[in-house]
C-alpha cells in the first residue's frame, strides 16, 4: 500500500513538473506561418534543454499567494512567500479574508522566527522539493518522444501549440503511463520566447495493475499560467490543480488547488535566511 501511494504520489509531481519548472527559450521560428510537427518537436527540445538550464537559476523574490487547497484543507489562505535559496518560507496573514487572531498570528511568527533558530524544518523540505524535482525531470526529457504537436495559431504575440500522445510511444514505467495519457496545450510568447501558459487533461484512466494497485481517473487536469515578473524572470502566477484516483480498491486520493501569486518583489541575490524572516514579519 505505501509504495502504491508512493507511485502515485510520484506520478503527481510528474504531471505537476512541467507546470511548475518548465523554461522555454532557444525558439527560432515564431512566424506567422504554420509551423510543422517536427518543427513544433524542435521547441519542445528546446524546453527540456533550457529547463535543465534555468533549473540552476532561482533568483529570489517575495510575493503574496492566494490558495485554496488541501494543504489548507479548503479554506483561502493568504500568505506571504520568501523564496530564496535555502528554501521557500510561508507566512500566513489571512484565512477566508480574513486577518488572523492576535493568538493565532503570534503562533505563526513564532514558527517563523524558529526557523532561523533551527532551519533543519525548512533544509527537509527543500530537499525533499529538490529530490522530486529531480525524479521528475526524467519526465520532461520524454515530452519530444512522447508527443505529438500541431500548431494552434497565433493570438497576438501568443503561439499556441496543441499536443497529444505520440501512438508510437510505449510508457516504460507508471509515471510515463500517467505522463502520457496527458492531451492539452502550450502557450509561448514569440517575442521573448517563454512559456506562458500550459494546460493538460487525461481523457481516459490510467490503470496500474489493472487497477488493483490504483487508478488515476480520467477528468484530472492542470493549467497554470506564467508571466514576466522581473527583467528575464517569468514565474507562475496562476495555477489550478485537479488529481483524482484511487491506491488499492478503496483509498480514495487526491489534490485540488488553485492559488494565484502577485506584487513580486526581487530579493538581495546574497539575501540570508534571517534577513528574509525580517521582511516576512515587517
Amino acid at each position: 500500500m505505501a509504495d502504491a501511494r508512493g507511485r502515485i504520489y510520484r506520478i503527481s509531481r510528474a504531471l505537476l513538473f512541467p507546470v511548475l519548472v518548465v523554461g522555454l527559450s532557444g525558439f527560432n521560428g515564431t512566424s506567422s506561418h504554420a509551423q510543422s510537427g517536427e518543427n513544433l518537436a524542435n521547441v519542445v527540445r528546446s524546453v527540456v534543454s533550457a529547463e535543465r538550464e534555468a533549473s540552476t537559476q532561482r533568483p529570489p523574490f517575495l510575493y503574496t499567494s492566494i490558495e485554496t487547497s488541501d494543504r489548507t484543507k479548503g479554506h483561502v489562505w493568504t500568505e506571504r512567500v520568501a523564496d530564496i535559496w535555502e528554501g521557500r518560507l510561508r507566512y500566513l496573514i489571512a484565512e477566508d479574508g480574513q486577518p488572523l487572531s492576535a493568538s493565532r498570528r503570534a503562533e505563526e511568527i513564532a514558527r517563523i522566527k524558529s526557523i532561523v533558530a533551527d532551519p533543519t524544518s525548512l533544509r527537509n523540505s527543500t530537499q525533499e522539493q529538490q529530490n522530486d524535482e529531480r525524479h521528475a525531470r526524467g519526465m520532461v526529457d520524454l515530452l519530444p518522444r512522447a508527443f505529438v504537436f500541431e500548431d494552434g495559431g497565433h493570438e497576438g504575440s501568443w503561439l499556441r501549440i496543441n499536443y497529444k500522445p505520440n501512438p508510437n510511444y510505449i510508457p516504460q514505467t507508471f509515471e510515463e503511463r500517467a505522463l502520457h495519457g496527458m492531451s492539452g496545450t502550450l502557450v509561448v510568447d514569440s517575442r521573448s520566447r517563454r512559456l506562458h501558459q500550459l494546460s493538460g487533461y487525461l481523457f481516459d484512466d490510467v490503470s496500474f495493475g489493472y487497477g488493483l494497485l490504483g487508478i488515476i481517473h480520467r477528468g484530472t487536469n492542470f493549467t497554470t499560467t506564467r508571466d514576466l515578473v522581473g527583467p528575464g524572470v517569468w514565474k507562475t502566477t496562476v495555477l489550478d490543480v485537479k488529481i483524482d484516483g484511487r491506491i488499492a480498491f478503496f483509498k480514495t486520493i487526491g489534490h485540488r488547488q488553485h492559488s494565484i501569486h502577485r506584487d513580486f518583489q526581487p530579493l538581495p541575490l546574497d539575501i540570508s535566511l534571517s534577513q528574509a524572516v525580517a521582511l516576512l514579519l515587517k
